[in-house]
């Protein structure tokens, strides 16, 4: 057998689609509350709170970003940091922090009405 010397393209990592991964959920996740809460405005069905219902997606998405980023950190920790994308991971952690935040603030506003409306009609 012939050993094939590898080029300089062929030698680099694969990358790591963890991270990348990470990234794409965890904007998804920081978007969801923001594009739920623009969607109630230009609707003429449904009402602001209705932007409650994405409270759920948000929190999911943004725990799904972290444990993805999660993944990434320890895949370039198992290759020695060669599979690279730390930053990468990092960042996408932040926006399933931040989608998580979002989703946590919005509930708060979504009991403190509710509770509010409670004692009013009372």
């Amino acid at each position: 057998m012939a050993a094939v010397a590898a080029t300089g393209s062929e030698a680099r990592t694969a990358g790591n689609g963890r991270a990348v991964a990470a990234v794409i959920v965890g904007l998804l996740a920081g978007a969801t509350m923001p594009v739920a809460i623009l969607a109630t405005r230009y609707s003429e069905s449904y009402e602001l709170l209705h932007a409650g219902f994405a409270i759920p997606i948000a929190v999911l998405l943004g725990g799904l970003a972290i444990g993805l980023a999660r993944g990434a950190l320890r895949h370039d920790d198992m290759r020695l940091g060669r599979a690279g994308g730390r930053r990468t991971a990092r960042f996408g952690r932040a926006l399933g922090v931040l989608g998580i935040a979002l989703g946590a603030t919005a509930l708060v506003a979504v009991a403190v009405y509710g509770i509010l409306t409670y004692l009013g009609e009372r």
